[in-house]
């Protein structure tokens, strides 16, 4: 009897040892102690997936860990951070999150919440949105699509990455603004968008600069930029130029499960930090047309909710909200 007892007592206390050097191996102190996934919701080789490859190269030296970028395009940009939010709150699986996790939630069922879902570490940027189509097509202007429009009512294609998307729901603002129906063809970006206006399945593609090449080589036309005036592109019209009132910005930033140690977030945040002053990545934000926009974790998160609330009201006024 005594033997079993000295033997329980033993298991017992290994147990209890196990728990010890595992719980001091998630330490914050110690973290991180494996290679960190960042989960991009773009196509590989997209501008937005670039640029987040080159902050996590540049944070990978500063925590001494690599940064694994895992792209996960679909669902308008939703499925990258939909698989953040269901993962544990180590600080080992973070992910891009673009604007359309704040509209998406709002327009139909998702498995997660914008707001409470996440743990917000830093907000990185915008970015710059334009609509190109073939340099040698029948539309040299905006003015020339909308004529088109009205005499060919839902003949006149684009495509984005999905209807959640700034880009979408621009195009659709534009349309009624200017009495006009256009044919919205959701695809993956990219590529794939480059190539349905190559390949005359689309008129339009409407994007962040994924066409830059195509537009330096010739074979695009920039017509419009959805937001600000781009210092790139500086001949190109905004939204406003051409008349209507608004103009577009589509805030990104970094984020993790909800639950995070703040350590952790810290590390994190300081790293991207570190990254997001990286001369080399200042460069890709330059080459890609991206804004600069920082916040801090604590900026981050106080803005979080009234982007959220702005984006549902939106939805709510264009009738594009869910009816609950």
């Amino acid at each position: 009897m005594l033997s079993r007892l000295l033997v329980s007592a033993a298991v017992a206390a290994a147990s209890l040892a196990g728990f010890v050097v595992s719980a001091f191996a998630q330490a914050p102190a110690s973290y991180p102690l494996k290679p960190i996934t960042l989960i991009s919701p773009f196509p590989a080789g997209v501008t937005g997936e670039l640029l987040f490859r080159g902050l996590a190269e540049s944070a990978s030296k500063h925590l001494s860990q690599p940064v694994i970028i895992e792209s996960r395009p679909g669902g308008s940009a939703t499925l990258g951070p939909a698989a953040v939010a269901a993962s544990k709150p180590d600080g080992y699986t973070v992910g891009q999150v673009a604007i359309t996790s704040f509209r998406l939630p709002y327009m139909q069922k998702t498995s997660f919440d914008p707001v409470k879902d996440f743990t917000w570490i830093i907000h990185l940027g915008g970015y710059s949105l334009g609509a190109v189509v073939l340099a040698d097509g029948p539309f040299r202007h905006w003015k020339d699509v909308i004529a088109f429009a009205k005499a060919n009512p839902g003949k006149f294609t684009y495509t984005t990455i999905g209807p959640a998307t700034t880009n979408a729901i621009a195009m659709e603002l534009m349309a009624r603004h200017s009495g006009v129906k256009f044919t919205h063809v959701p695809g993956k970006g990219g590529g794939e968008g480059i190539a349905a206006v190559l390949g005359k399945h689309v008129m339009m593609m409407v994007e962040s600069p994924a066409w830059a090449p195509m537009v330096a080589a010739g074979q695009f036309r920039l017509i419009m930029m959805l937001g600000p005036k781009s210092t790139k592109w500086p001949d190109v019209p905004t939204l406003k130029e051409l008349g209507y009132t608004y103009e577009f910005d589509s805030p990104f930033g970094l984020a993790g499960p909800k639950g995070m140690d703040p350590a952790i977030v810290k590390k994190l945040h300081d790293a991207f930090k570190l990254a997001y002053d990286d001369p080399k990545v200042i460069d890709l934000y330059d080459k890609f047309d991206f804004t600069r926009r920082y916040m801090n974790t604590a900026d981050y998160a106080a803005f979080v909710p009234k982007l959220a609330a702005e984006e549902k009201a939106a939805l709510e006024k264009l009738g594009l909200a869910k009816k609950d």
